[in-house]
């Protein structure tokens, strides 16, 4: 990728749909181009069809994002910078369309929950759709008159919809955050917040995980997510996930991941970049 070679940024699901919030809050000068699956963001960026993939790995209100911790390792990529994206949903519909003739809605499966209480409040129906940004195009080329959409307010400008309300969401605090991922690891940046994810297996001794994690303690590093999960098809190989705040260089997280070292069969790191202001201002 040269320095005037316009960017492409892969993501999954239709233009306008929160994941393409994420890539023009992540490089507002980038090329997005939707994948319907995570599998195809990153083949895009295998087949050089995209220079960068945009992936959501959690979310405050429904945890991590399924799939995702499994692609992660096998997928060949590093996370170069993170992205937080409020999920604020809009009601939109055809231009003239009022609120009050809007008897139905489809969104996306895990929306539609996310605005319970004005849609009961409003007396208002719903369908689960495949994509929320895409039942925003379905409904511009051809929708009824009476039904509407819930997606990103991206969604309704990209689409010629008008938002009749905006951030009906019943929960203030319900964030996204995204992952941009790149071909290359970036060890170069430094700042005053660094975040470091990596991957690891711990080896099948006696509370090797206790001891593992031992060093993060002793060295003040703090970590900030670990979750596990199997691999393999057996319950006795389980691999670990996690963030920690600081850069592999730094002297404390450097004695923390040797002394991790001692007690993993693999360790794998995912990424290093700087921590988006994001993480501190999602709303209580």
């Amino acid at each position: 990728m040269t320095a005037n070679k316009p960017t492409r940024i892969a993501f999954q699901g239709a233009l306008g749909a929160y994941s393409h919030e994420a890539c023009l809050q992540a490089r507002p000068d980038a090329t997005p181009v939707p994948c319907t699956t995570f599998e195809d963001v990153l083949r895009a960026v295998r087949e050089r069809r995209a220079d960068l993939a945009m992936l959501p790995v959690e979310n405050t209100t429904y945890g991590r994002v399924a799939d995702i911790h499994r692609l992660l390792p096998e997928s060949g990529m590093h996370i170069i910078d993170e992205a937080f994206v409020r999920v604020r949903i809009a009601l939109m519909a055809k231009p003239g369309v009022t609120l009050a003739q809007i008897k139905h809605v489809r969104a996306h499966l895990v929306l539609l929950p996310q605005a319970r209480a004005f849609l009961d409040a409003n007396g208002i129906t719903s369908e689960p759709a495949a994509d929320s940004a895409g039942a925003a195009e379905e409904l511009a080329a051809g929708g009824p008159a009476h039904e509407g959409v819930l997606a990103s307010a991206v969604a309704a400008d990209i689409h010629g919809l008008e938002v009749l309300e905006d951030g009906i969401e019943d929960l203030a605090h319900n964030t996204t955050r995204f992952l941009l991922m790149a071909p290359d690891i970036d060890l170069t940046r430094r700042g005053e917040k660094m975040m470091t994810t990596f991957v690891f297996e711990v080896r099948n001794i006696p509370a090797a995980l206790y001891k593992a994690m031992g060093g993060f303690a002793t060295n003040g590093v703090n970590m900030t997510k670990l979750e596990s999960y199997m691999v393999g098809g057996s319950f006795t190989a389980t691999q670990f996930y996690a963030d920690i705040e600081g850069h592999p260089d730094d002297p404390e997280v450097a004695r923390a991941l040797e002394e991790l070292g001692y007690f993993t069969n693999m360790l794998d790191i995912l990424g290093v970049y700087p921590a988006h202001p994001g993480r501190w201002d999602i709303p209580a």
